[in-house]
């Protein structure tokens, strides 16, 4: 008895032991002291109309001396993005009006580059603390309330007043705003937002020096940031572009565990949920009409089976009797249905383990490309659940060419979609985008594929051929029921 006492007692000690956690890499808070500095990077040009990203340098913006890429991760490189230092940088908590960032003029190329991206409506991304840049807006049910939209846009089109000639314009000045929480006992801040106000200004200026530019039209030692001219800069073959921007920071409420909140907010919430909602109910009206149908066709059959008064009327076979003998003879082609259901549990149990984590945490908004990392690694993991279905499946169809019904679990679909994926990014290649896959990238998911999805799906196999065959239900006829050909 004293015994048993102890042991509870050991486990009682367990269970009040000290827990521990921790923060996923990359993705830990950061603090900072006033006048700590800050580095905006640049992300990827994205347009919802193309879905084609670029490198944020691809057009002609102002660049640091030497360009520095972040290390990313499998999932941001698939999709494209492209995280680089820039040329903006702030100091925490310190206001700072107005700031000349650099001048170009723009040559031909440049131009028509930019053109472009305007007609096709890109946006600009970047990052700050890990959190994308983001331009505030209401929401057009006249609420009072409002809305994140990520990164601003490149430009836009306009005329003149007077002229029905529609001209390009740049956004070159950003009025960045950057929120913060603070702890009153430290004085350390977290960053918790980080909003830009995009403008397109004609700078004016008298003389130009590349250490102090003196311009009229932005003076960095007054509030009123952009000064005289309301005319935007124009984008045209010889024009020349300043660059400029200010920056302001806002204490918030905002805790840093949720500042990701009000990025995830949606314009149209309710029409999703009302979508759902009226899915579900078409789903719902659907499956019971099948099972009416169903009940009283089995209802038929079960009251004519009782019905029978004779031996010999019992003998005859009627209704779903007539094709039990051929319910669960193989198909013509069942190898390709044992590839299939493989495959669908190779899916299946990718998708249920990838969102196990999600609803853990591990694949927040925050750890930037996580979900697709996942997804392609549960993916390949995952073979081995492929080849055992597959496996067993082909055993109960009594197949006996177990090695060529393995290699085509493992070759056919991930073959078809790697060949699709190799002409797709040969095709973004040309169009010089950043969504293209590079060299290195492809070479390690071929690696993925023959080093561990195939082994895998070799053992699986195995482990599944070593077990006995499913047996069927009921016993299959050896000559086929003709079935006649119906009215």
């Amino acid at each position: 008895m004293g015994t048993k006492r102890k042991t509870l007692f050991f486990a009682f000690l367990l269970l009040l032991s000290t827990a521990h956690s921790f923060y996923l890499p990359g993705v830990a808070p950061r603090d900072f002291q006033m006048g700590n500095p800050l580095s905006v990077k640049v992300n990827k040009l994205s347009s919802t109309k193309t879905q084609l990203p670029y490198d944020y340098y691809y057009l002609n913006y102002c660049k640091p001396s030497k360009i520095v890429n972040s290390a990313e991760n499998l999932g941001e490189v698939l999709r494209g993005d492209r995280i680089e230092n820039s040329i903006y940088t702030f100091d925490m908590r310190e206001d700072q009006p107005c700031k000349a960032v650099c001048r170009k003029k723009l040559d031909a190329e440049s131009a028509k580059n930019f053109k472009e991206k305007i007609d096709d409506e890109y946006r600009v991304n970047m990052i700050l603390d890990n959190l994308p840049v983001a331009v505030l807006r209401q929401r057009r049910d006249g609420s009072q309330s409002t809305t994140y939209e990520h990164g601003f846009r490149v430009g836009f089109k306009g005329n003149y007043a007077g002229s029905k000639e529609e001209k390009y314009f740049i956004n070159n000045h950003l009025s960045f705003r950057v929120m913060f929480h603070r702890d009153t006992e430290t004085d350390a801040a977290r960053i918790v937002g980080f909003e830009v106000t995009p403008n397109s200004i004609n700078h004016e200026y008298k003389e130009w020096d590349e250490k102090n530019p003196q311009i009229t039209t932005c003076n960095k030692d007054t509030k009123n940031l952009i000064q005289g001219s309301t005319v935007p800069q124009e984008v045209d073959v010889g024009k020349e572009v300043v660059f400029t921007y200010d920056v302001t920071f806002k204490e918030s409420d905002i805790k840093w565990a949720s500042r990701w909140d009000t990025y995830l907010l949606m314009n149209d919430d309710q029409i999703h949920w009302f979508s759902i909602i009226n899915s579900l109910m078409i789903v719902l009206f659907l499956s019971g009409m099948v099972a009416m149908i169903m009940m009283r066709t089995l209802y038929k059959d079960i009251a004519n089976y009782n019905q029978l008064e004779t031996q010999d009327e019992a003998q005859e076979e009627t209704g779903w009797k007539l094709v039990h003998g051929d319910a669960f003879r193989a198909p013509i082609n069942y190898g390709l249905l044992c590839v299939y259901v493989g495959t669908g549990v190779q899916i299946l149990a990718m998708t249920l383990v990838t969102m196990i984590f999600a609803l853990l945490g591990f694949l927040s908004p925050s750890n930037r490309g996580g979900l697709m990392t996942a997804m392609v690694l549960l993916w390949v993991f995952m073979g081995i659940f492929a080849g055992y279905s597959s496996a067993r499946l082909y055993k109960m169809f009594k197949g006996t060419e177990w090695k060529r019904n393995t290699l085509k679990t493992a070759f056919m679909f991930p073959g078809i979609l790697f060949a699709v994926f190799f002409v797709l990014n040969a095709l973004i290649w040309g169009e010089q985008s950043s969504g293209a896959v590079p060299f290195g990238t492809m070479f390690a998911l071929v690696c993925l594929w023959f080093g561990i999805s195939v082994p895998l799906v070799f053992v699986g196999s195995y482990l599944g051929f070593k077990k006995p065959a499913i047996e069927d239900p009921v016993k299959t006829n050896k000559i086929p029921r003709q079935i006649p050909e119906q009215a």
